[in-house]
């Protein structure tokens, strides 16, 4: 068994034939997904950007959550009558003859007491300075590759991880992923894209959970 935390890109790719391809067409058409912003949320989102703005580089991985990222999702509201999301849950899959499981921050899957399917998983919190983790992205990427052995059908499987004021957007489909370039929330434009991408996630994953029902 390993742990997400012990996995970065590299190692994976040569343990599970990834390739890394640059802007996937599925990640394009993720991040250019139109969704309309409320004033309400716009409001919102910049209120938490200015408190990002004065503190990012003071606060710890509990405060970034708490203070800001946690506020941002809750915008949101990703727990429907198709899915929930779920901080902190343990997932595993045997992946080609390997054990992988971890606990990202928060996935979003079929289930509502227990997780049951997982299609998208934000992973890595991780504060602004002194960030010892070796790889984020191999973390996420690695808590993907268990989402994606947990699925029946073969889905595109979506991602992000933080690290301080910049987000980046993942997918993984097939043995190919693609990653992002930063989107750094301390830019008011910017924290209302990243609000904006988050909005379609909960739009794709929706879909793929309806489509995935009997009929």
């Amino acid at each position: 068994m390993s742990d997400f935390r012990s996995w970065k890109r590299q190692g994976l790719e040569k343990r599970f034939g990834l390739k890394r391809i640059k802007d996937h067409p599925i990640l394009k058409e993720w991040l250019a997904m139109p969704s309309e912003i409320t004033d309400f949320e716009r409001i919102s989102a910049l209120r938490l950007q200015a408190k990002l703005v004065d503190y990012v580089d003071y606060w710890n991985e509990d405060e970034l959550k708490l203070k800001f990222i946690g506020s941002l999702i809750s915008l949101v509201d990703f727990d429907t009558a198709y899915f929930s999301a779920f901080a902190n849950r343990m997932i595993s899959a045997i992946v080609d003859g390997e054990e992988l499981s971890g606990k990202p921050d928060l996935i979003l899957g079929t289930g509502t007491q227990d997780l049951e399917v997982p299609y998208f998983c934000l992973h890595e919190y991780k504060k602004e300075m002194d960030n010892n983790s070796p790889d984020p992205a191999g973390q996420c990427l690695a808590a993907m590759l268990a989402a994606q052995a947990l699925n029946s059908n073969p889905i595109p499987i979506y991602g992000t991880y933080v690290i301080g004021r910049n987000w980046f957007f993942i997918v993984l489909v097939g043995n190919q992923y693609s990653i992002s370039n930063g989107y750094m929330a301390t830019q008011e434009e910017i924290i209302l894209d990243i609000l904006r991408i988050l909005k379609t996630s909960k739009q794709i994953v929706t879909k793929e959970v309806k489509q995935s029902l009997p009929l």
